[in-house]
């Protein structure tokens, strides 16, 4: 079978494929979002833009008792605007040596296949279906930033992102910059001045106070990453000058983290550190650290109701459940730190209803009986949550 066979076949490839063969880089998704705008105008489904560009897709309740629910995924991908043609290479859709775009044109295949399918059902009652697909989740999550959440009326948040069919994700890591600095009250002369105990160089001064600094994982929970600690890079002096004591050193971390009181409790080991240092050079040298969060934790909330939904809905399907944190960063993020047009705090998570592998390269494939199969999950999912 070739591409255009299977394409054929089932709507749900050919709509991927479709939005696949749309370049959307980062900030230019112009093209794929007037092409949704139209799909959803001849499929009869609501759809609305807000000042952003981001868009709203809503399928009405048939039971005002029951609740909506939120599918969300993002419209941009890694890649430019060059063509991108869809190939098939036995279970595998692949692009011509560039990046396909499944990170996320998958999710946003199987959110707005279901709610098509959703639009035209009349056996089921249910709390009606919302969709959101975002601009610039790649490069800055700008989209989600300037979502208007007074749009949304889920509270329940399912982000279509994640890479393996499956997976349920229930909590994801910060992300937070740590800037640590020297400042050598003395520079010099690497030989003049070298036996003066009153002068010490500041790459080595930063050398030594890294070496107390945590690094690689600090904090772990069943053999899943929770908090974690990366030396990013080291700046001091020029490396084809040698003859100087160096006065100015700075180094650059990464904090990732789910648990708030994991994340304060490096920080804190961290400061100590450098307290502690500043005692030990008070006459020769000073240490700083700052700390800029750039994204907030998404931490795991209480409520199990959609996780065991999830997991009944999987064993419905034949698929393997994977319940568990991630350690990097998504829009889930986002929604948790944000409320709806209720004013209810969201309970996002992060779902995989495809396997895509090697994304973000020119390698890049999405096996399309894993988005088959997660189109079928998806469907028993919202049955069971409209139960």
């Amino acid at each position: 079978m070739n591409i255009e066979e299977l394409r054929n076949e089932n709507d749900l490839v050919d709509l991927f494929c479709s939005l696949a063969e749309i370049p959307s880089p980062s900030l230019q998704e112009e093209n794929v979002i007037n092409w949704i705008c139209d799909y959803c105008t001849k499929n009869n489904l609501k759809c609305e833009k807000d000042d952003y560009n981001n868009l709203y897709i809503t399928v009405d309740a048939t039971d005002t008792n029951k609740k909506p629910i939120l599918l969300s995924s993002h419209l941009d991908v890694i890649g430019d605007n060059s063509p991108i043609i869809v190939s098939l290479d036995g279970n595998l859709i692949k692009a011509n040596n560039r990046t396909l775009g499944a990170d996320d044109k998958a999710g946003v295949a199987n959110a707005l296949y279901f709610a098509t399918k959703l639009n035209n059902r009349k056996d089921l009652k249910h709390g009606g279906l919302e969709l959101h697909f975002t601009r610039d989740e790649e490069s800055g999550m700008t989209g989600i930033k300037n979502t208007d959440f007074t749009k949304i009326q889920s509270k329940y948040v399912l982000v279509l992102d994640s890479d393996t069919l499956g997976q349920f994700m229930t909590s994801g890591a910060s992300y937070v910059t740590a800037y640590l600095k020297i400042k050598a009250f003395k520079g010099g002369h690497s030989g003049i001045d070298i036996g003066d105990s009153s002068r010490e160089n500041a790459a080595k001064l930063i050398a030594d106070l890294i070496a107390e600094m945590p690094q690689g994982v600090f904090y772990s929970e069943d053999d899943k990453v929770i908090t974690s600690c990366n030396l990013g890079g080291i700046s001091s002096g020029d490396v084809n000058v040698t003859n100087i004591i160096n006065t100015d050193a700075e180094a650059t971390y990464s904090i990732r983290s789910s648990r708030k009181d994991k994340e304060n409790e490096l920080v804190n080991l961290m400061k100590e550190a450098v307290e502690a240092f500043n005692i030990d050079y008070k006459d020769i040298a000073t240490a700083s650290i700052d700390f800029v969060e750039k994204m907030p934790m998404f931490e795991e909330n209480s409520d199990k109701f959609l996780p065991e939904l999830f997991a009944k809905a999987a064993a419905k399907t034949g698929v393997t459940p994977e319940i568990s944190s991630f350690h990097a960063g998504a829009e889930t993020h986002i929604y948790a730190n944000k409320q709806n047009a209720q004013g209810e705090n969201f309970s996002p998570y992060l779902v995989g209803l495809a396997t895509v592998c090697n994304m973000h390269s020119c390698r890049e494939y999405v096996d399309y009986t894993t988005m088959i199969k997660g189109q079928e999950l998806l469907q028993v999912l919202f049955e069971e949550y409209n139960k």
